[in-house]
């Protein structure tokens, strides 16, 4: 089952409405609002981190955050009770998401990869992501996306645009 797959069937089974949008390959966030037209705040952007700390476990986290904001390594990192993040290499982020860069959802398939969702996302009104392919994003409601993933999974993880 693809990953586009997995994200329909987990809407439909909570009886969320969507809508996809096909479109030329893109997976880059400002390109890809434009194409589908909504605003670079609405679109989740999704990055793998890789997480270290005192121990040598490596833990992942699957970091979602507005198009046009850029990750809190560090706030991050506290949240996956680690003292470091990184974006993951690119090889695992592919093998931990089943994706290509620039198509990985905002959701997680995969025990290994804990999900954390800015909490600026949940006023965006609508969210647009790319679902596991470069040709095909999926909007949704911003309420019904946090009633899916779950409200315990909205943290402070977004540097926005004006702080840079």
């Amino acid at each position: 089952m693809t990953t586009f797959d997995k994200i329909t069937r987990l809407l439909d089974s909570r009886a969320v409405s969507f809508e996809v949008i096909e479109h030329p390959a893109e997976g880059r966030s400002d390109a890809i609002s434009k194409i589908r037209g909504n605003k670079l705040s609405q679109a989740a952007k999704a990055m793998v981190l890789q997480v270290t700390g005192s121990t040598p476990d490596i833990r992942y986290v699957l970091a979602i955050v507005p198009g046009d904001c850029k990750v809190n390594f560090k706030n991050a990192a506290k949240l996956a009770g680690g003292k470091k993040a990184s974006f993951a290499a690119p090889e695992t982020a592919q093998a931990l998401t089943g994706c290509p860069m620039g198509a990985v959802p905002p959701f997680s398939f995969n025990d290994e990869l804990t999900l954390y969702v800015d909490k600026r996302l949940t006023g965006a009104g609508r969210v647009f992501f790319n679902a596991g392919e470069l040709v095909r994003s999926v909007s949704l409601a911003a309420d019904d996306y946090f009633s899916v993933i779950g409200h315990d999974r909205i943290a402070d993880i977004a540097v926005p645009p004006a702080a840079e």
